[in-house]
C-alpha cells in the first residue's frame, strides 16, 4: 500500500507533531545542504521550533549570508542593486583569497627561514618542530632510494663479473681448439719432419758379394737379393 497524503495544518497531538518535526526538520536540512553542493548556491537556513530551540544551516555563514540579503533587500529599489550585491560579494570572497595567498607566502618564507622576526617563542617552536619532522621525511626517503640504489648496483656488479667470468670462459676455450687445430696435419703450423739427404754410404752395392761366376744365380734372382 502506498503512502496517503498527509493534511497540511497544524497536528494536534503534541508527540506526533514533535516527531513530524524532527523528520521534516532533517529532510529540510539535508535538501539544503544537496542544493548548497549541487548548484553551488549560497544557502542559510533558520529553524525555530515550538519549544523555541534553533537549528540552522549554511555552507558559508548565516550572519554573512543575513547581511548579504539585507543589503540586497535594502538596495531593491535600484535597479542594480542585485548586481552591487554580488560584486560586493566577490569583491569579499577576493580579499579573503588574496589573504590566504598572502598567509601561504609567509609560511613559506618561514619554512626558508627568513622573515622570522614577527614570531614569537611559541611560533618559532611549532615552525621547528614542522621543519624537523619534514627533515626526518626526506632523510627516510632518501635512504630508502639510497638503498635501493645500492642493491641495484650490487646486482649488476654482480651481473657483469659474471659475464666476465663467462667471456673468459670462452676465449680460454677457443685459444684451445686455435692450438688443436694447428697441430693437426694441415694446419697453418704443422711442421713436416726435415728428409734426410741421400748417402751412398748407408747402402753397400750387392754386386760386392755376388760371386764372379753368374752360371749359379738367375738374373731374376740376383735381381731379388739387391738390398736397399
Amino acid at each position: 500500500m502506498g503512502r496517503g497524503k498527509i493534511e497540511i495544518k497544524r497536528i494536534e497531538n503534541t508527540t506526533n507533531r514533535q516527531v513530524t518535526f524532527c523528520k521534516r526538520r532533517n529532510g529540510l536540512l539535508k535538501k539544503a545542504y544537496e542544493l548548497s553542493v549541487l548548484c553551488d548556491a549560497e544557502v542559510a537556513l533558520i529553524v525555530f521550533s515550538s519549544r523555541g530551540r534553533l537549528y540552522e544551516y549554511a555552507n558559508n555563514s548565516v550572519k554573512a549570508t543575513v547581511d548579504r540579503y539585507k543589503k540586497a533587500c535594502s538596495d531593491s529599489t535600484n535597479t542594480g542593486s542585485v548586481s552591487e550585491a554580488n560584486a560586493q560579494f566577490y569583491q569579499q570572497e577576493a580579499s579573503l583569497l588574496r589573504q590566504k595567498i598572502s598567509n601561504l607566502q609567509n609560511s613559506n618564507r618561514h619554512m626558508m627561514g627568513e622573515s622570522l622576526g614577527a614570531l614569537n617563542v611559541k611560533e618559532l617552536k611549532s615552525l621547528e618542530l614542522k621543519l624537523e619532522k619534514g627533515i626526518s621525511r626526506i632523510r627516510s626517503k632518501k635512504n630508502e632510494l639510497l638503498f635501493a640504489e645500492i642493491e641495484y648496483m650490487q646486482k649488476r656488479e654482480i651481473d657483469l663479473s659474471n659475464n666476465n667470468q663467462y667471456l673468459r670462459a670462452k676465449i680460454a676455450e677457443t685459444e684451445r681448439s686455435q692450438q688443436q687445430m694447428s697441430l693437426m696435419p694441415g694446419g697453418p703450423n704443422f711442421e713436416l719432419l726435415p728428409s734426410q739427404p741421400f748417402d751412398s754410404r748407408n747402402y753397400f752395392q750387392v754386386n760386392a758379394l755376388q760371386p764372379t761366376t753368374h752360371s749359379q744365380y738367375p738374373r731374376q734372382d740376383q735381381m731379388a737379393l739387391q738390398l736397399v
